[in-house]
């Protein structure tokens, strides 16, 4: 017997993944292991998948399959986040950060994990509570991003209660380093190794004289209070909106180590990874 007595899939809300999830139903079949799905995913999923609500499938789940891409795996981290089951991202379609494997070799992957023959990365997200006690989790990033034509983000950051920077900007992205290839990336960020316990501040389209990021410890609170001049602010948590803030709002953002485990198989590396998603290449000067 394996390890493996129940998988839990989390699929994308649009892509087919009907191969992948045929491909983990008969090899639950096969060693008498219990497939679980959400209710309003689970219809697409073969009838022997049992549908259960979010809480359950965290509790019961001893795997966590995403079936999709970035988006999905960070939607199944903030399910999972805090607990330490793992999870394995599966790719359908365009090469990810997060997915560890393609369709085609699931099968063996899952049977690797089965024999625990598989490494586990912890990654850290961040956490904000606001003012009136809202809580967000991301593994990506926290955004504070400016609504068109409604003023910029004016954004105060302090590290421990101690005023630091003011920003004006685009937008103020709070961001892991598991984030630091998403929107902080584009924003003229660092790539920075998943293996760093640490979080970004980085601001996007900064208006201010000083336009540089900021790089935390994990064990570093950093407050973003928004300034009397700034306009509404969606608040987005992994591209997703939470909320919105406004003059006189406040976030308390903290990190949490280890708040998801993602299954590794050693297929490729991060900087593999990213170097064939953001096409690093370097200098016509050196070629």
């Amino acid at each position: 017997m394996g390890m493996v007595s129940t998988v839990g899939l989390v699929l994308h809300p649009q892509r087919d993944s009907k191969e992948a999830i045929d491909t983990i139903v008969e090899w639950a079949r096969k060693r008498d292991c219990t497939v679980l799905g959400l209710p309003d995913e689970v219809g697409r999923i073969d009838c022997s998948a049992i549908a259960v609500d979010a809480p359950t499938l965290v509790r019961r789940s001893d795997l966590l399959v995403s079936l999709g891409g970035d988006g999905t795996m960070l939607r199944t981290m903030r399910l999972i986040a805090g607990r330490p089951t793992p999870v394995l991202g599966v790719n359908l379609g365009r090469l990810g950060f997060l997915a560890e494997i393609d369709v085609d070799e699931l099968a063996p992957a899952l049977s690797a994990i089965d024999e625990h023959r598989y490494t586990v990365e912890p990654r850290m997200a961040v956490r904000a509570v606001s003012h009136d006690g809202r809580m967000v989790t991301a593994f990506n990033d926290i955004a504070l991003v400016r609504i068109p034509g409604d003023g910029l983000a004016a954004v105060s950051v302090s590290v421990y209660g101690e005023p630091f920077v003011r920003y004006s900007a685009d937008a103020v992205i709070v961001s892991t380093s598991t984030g630091s290839t998403a929107y902080s990336f584009s924003a003229g960020g660092p790539i920075v190794s998943p293996t760093v316990e640490g979080f970004l501040v980085v601001p996007a389209a900064a208006h201010s004289a000083f336009n540089r990021a900021l790089v935390l410890s994990a064990d570093e609170e950093v407050t973003l209070d928004v300034l009397p001049t700034s306009g509404q602010l969606a608040l987005e948590v992994d591209g997703a909106i939470g909320g919105h803030l406004g003059p006189g709002d406040r976030l308390t953002v903290t990190a949490l180590r280890a708040a998801a485990r993602v299954v590794r198989l050693g297929t490729t590396t991060f900087y593999e990874r990213a170097r064939r998603k953001l096409r690093v290449n370097g200098s016509a000067e050196v070629d």
